[in-house]
């Protein structure tokens, strides 16, 4: 799934992104709207970890939502 397919689909994924980052809240799930570089942000000032290794995270993640790949057309 590419990011405009998760962007796209950020309803249906934002469980998915609560499961992954449970430390990001509703309400910043909300905010970010599926805008890779604002949840990049978010995870970074939430979590402290450092930028190269929230692209890795978020890229396997991304990955891994070629599952729910039946939600795009």
């Amino acid at each position: 799934m590419n990011w405009n397919q998760i962007e796209g689909n950020w309803k249906q994924l934002k469980g998915n992104v609560k499961q992954q980052w449970g430390k990001l809240t509703d309400d910043q799930i909300d905010v970010i709207a599926g805008k890779r570089e604002q949840l990049a942000g978010k995870i970074q000032e939430v979590y402290g970890k450092a930028m190269d290794e929230v692209e890795k995270e978020l890229t396997e993640w991304q990955n891994t939502q070629k599952d729910n790949d039946h939600h795009t057309k």
